[in-house]
């Protein structure tokens, strides 16, 4: 796939002014206007620039780094508020040998026409690796357009996979992460609007509406919370029952629904420092990565701040992974394409500082 290259914009207006001479008569000019946007400075380069790619979830296995995004195409779907034009069928897989080496790319390691029960939008997927085998767990809508979330399994940590031919009993919404405490590996989901988490708020699937906002709670009600389990001992079902995750003020009061800066949109992920445990999610349409800590994979986590301020593009999603004695951040933008549904994969280095808390990052510089 060839990739538009970044292009400014120019808007161009013509004015026809109208002149009189002495004598009365009217004479006509035209004068072209043309304003050049102002280019944006970008933090942090694009990794991978041969396709599109988002969503990235990083992981060290065996000393090496792999990344696990989703794969951004061109698409037919018109674009609406439930993210239809997010319309990837299929997933690459790229490693690594170090934090600056060139992303190598592996290919294909899962479509969705490998998937028996998946239809369409192969969303932001995880990995995980046990015993010398290699689990890549996604989202995708099923024949009756409702998100699950499946696995798929291989021997090498850059497929090709093979699929479950169920998705994951008792499974819903999208945004899978997995976290590995010891033995215990713990799956972590979920995000509202086209995310459709907010229809399972029954514990069934009910949606009141076509619109994606439908079955929010009111505004001053709590959040819509994310979900987590742990995982069986084979890595292909939950363990236990999933239970809510809940992000609390510093105040331990709930995160509201109206509170659109902090509260959960999707995108989870957990990363464990100094024995604390982080929760880092995006708020969606306030384009934040935020963060709470907890001392549980279970959390509750109180929130702490912003890890990565707005991106250029309508989403953002990121990972979180310690390479060496360094900690990094894996997000996506919009530079290459300036097209919302059309990502590139980007890095850079996260500090922690000594009170536990994480500085802020600016990813446009201007």
């Amino acid at each position: 796939m060839n990739l538009k290259s970044t292009r400014s914009l120019i808007a161009m207006s013509t004015a026809s002014l109208l002149l009189f001479s002495s004598c009365g008569k009217q004479e006509s000019a035209e004068e072209t206007v043309i304003v050049e946007e102002e280019k944006s400075t970008f933090l942090s380069p694009p990794l991978i620039s041969h396709i599109y790619t988002a969503d990235p979830s990083a992981h060290v296995f065996d000393g090496k780094i792999y990344i696990y995004p989703s794969h951004d195409v061109e698409s037919v779907v018109e674009e609406d508020d439930s993210g239809a034009h997010f319309n990837m069928r299929d997933y690459h897989v790229f490693s690594m040998e170090t934090i600056d080496s060139e992303p190598v790319d592996h290919g294909v390691a899962l479509d969705v026409d490998d998937v028996p029960w998946a239809k369409r939008q192969m969303w932001a997927p995880d990995a995980a690796q046990k015993d010398g085998k290699y689990y890549l767990y996604f989202p995708a809508k099923d024949y009756d357009d409702i998100f699950h979330l499946g696995v798929a399994v291989s021997d090498s940590p850059t497929g090709p996979f093979t699929a479950q031919p169920e998705p994951m009993k008792g499974s819903y919404s999208i945004d899978p992460a997995v976290f590995q405490d010891g033995n215990d590996y713990f799956i972590y989901w979920g995000g509202i609007w086209g995310g459709q988490l907010q229809k399972w708020r029954t514990g069934e699937y009910l949606s009141t509406g076509d619109s994606p906002y439908d079955d929010e709670p009111a505004d001053d009600e709590p959040a819509i919370s994310p979900m987590v389990a742990k995982l069986s001992g084979d890595m292909l079902e939950f363990g236990e029952e999933p239970r809510q995750i809940k992000i609390l003020d510093q105040d331990g009061s709930p995160i509201l629904a109206g509170d659109h800066e902090r509260r959960f949109f999707e995108a989870a992920w957990v990363h464990k420092h100094n024995d604390k445990y982080y929760f880092s999610y995006s708020t969606g349409d306030t384009h934040n990565i935020a963060y709470g800590i907890g001392d549980s994979p279970y959390g509750p986590f109180t929130y702490q701040g912003v890890i990565l301020k707005p991106v250029q593009g309508w989403t953002n999603h990121h990972s979180i992974v310690q390479v060496d004695e360094k900690w990094y951040i894996f997000y996506h933008d919009t530079e290459i394409s300036g097209e919302t549904h059309l990502r590139n994969l980007k890095m850079t280095e996260l500090t922690h500082n000594a009170d536990g808390s994480i500085n802020t990052i600016e990813p446009i510089l201007k």
